[in-house]
């Protein structure tokens, strides 16, 4: 449920920013050439917020968790961290990560708008719950994230999400103005009051979407892991450790790219499979 609230107000709050850029652009004159206009609107604002959250992902990750870019390491935890990442790297054909630890409960995320400079980061607490076998299947897993281009492909489809939401608001918001609120020119309270209230409601549904989407690159993800290293033993023994523990939260804007979520009452919303299903998938491939 908490997931949930955070969602409707950021966005309430992304709404009325878009709004307000929308009418200082003129952008509002679009909808006036019809479903046309509208729709071509609707894909700019959808795909604009989407778009700004991938550029800006690596440094809100770092801000949002507090995370210790790896310039140079300080001890040998964090010189082996470095080239593991950098040995996955080369097997993925992808460009060096930058790797990083942050302070918290077992979770592991990878996220950045390129392929070739990419995040990667682990918390403490996976590194102590771990030993090294399993942090690697998770660094594995994180780099085959990146390769797989999952940031992208996420930013793509809540992009397509967001303008449909935006889009069915106010076409239906326009029906229920005239038939309901018998508005005759322009638009009247009925209508906005009617976009602001689909705008949650489709918004939390859209994310249902979105969070099918995350759950599924999961698995591609597991079988990277498995690829990387041989065998899909260490990504095994690695889910399983998970499984004995709390995962640490993660923030709302790179939670789908952590190594485990929470699930149970809002399963629809879980950005992860629960473990016992990717164990199962990854057994099911050897």
């Amino acid at each position: 449920m908490k997931r949930i609230l955070l969602f409707v107000a950021t966005n309430i709050a992304v709404m009325v920013v878009l709004s307000i850029v929308i009418k200082l652009f003129g952008l509002d004159r679009m909808a006036g050439a019809g479903y046309g206009g509208l729709l071509l609107m609707s894909a700019v604002v959808g795909f604009a917020g989407a778009i700004i959250s991938l550029l800006m992902s690596k440094w809100m990750a770092k801000r949002s968790t507090g995370a210790h870019v790896i310039e140079q390491p300080a001890n040998e935890t964090e010189a082996w961290l470095v080239e593991t990442v950098r040995k996955l790297a080369t097997a993925a054909g992808i460009g060096m990560p930058e790797v990083a630890v942050y302070e918290g409960e077992p979770n592991a995320f990878a996220t950045g708008a390129f392929r070739n400079s990419a995040l990667v980061a682990v918390s403490t607490g996976l590194l102590q719950s771990m030993n090294k076998e399993e942090v690697e299947a998770v660094l594995a897993h994180e780099v085959a994230h990146i390769a797989n281009g999952d940031m992208v492909t996420m930013t793509l489809v809540q992009g397509v999400v967001n303008t449909f939401v935006f889009f069915l608001a106010r076409v239906i918001g326009s029906i229920v103005d005239r038939a309901v609120f018998k508005s005759e020119r322009g638009n009247g309270p009925g209508y906005f009051i009617t976009v602001l209230v689909l705008q949650v409601v489709l918004g939390v549904l859209a994310q249902i979407i979105v969070a099918w989407f995350s759950r599924h690159r999961e698995f591609r993800a597991d079988a990277g892991s498995a690829q990387y290293l041989g065998s899909p033993v260490p990504m095994v023994n690695a889910l399983r450790r998970l499984g004995g523990v709390e995962p640490g939260a993660l923030p709302e804007a790179i939670k789908a790219f952590g190594i485990t979520d929470k699930a149970g009452f809002m399963a629809l919303f879980s950005t992860h499979p629960p473990i016992e299903v990717r164990i199962a998938a990854l057994q099911s491939n050897r």
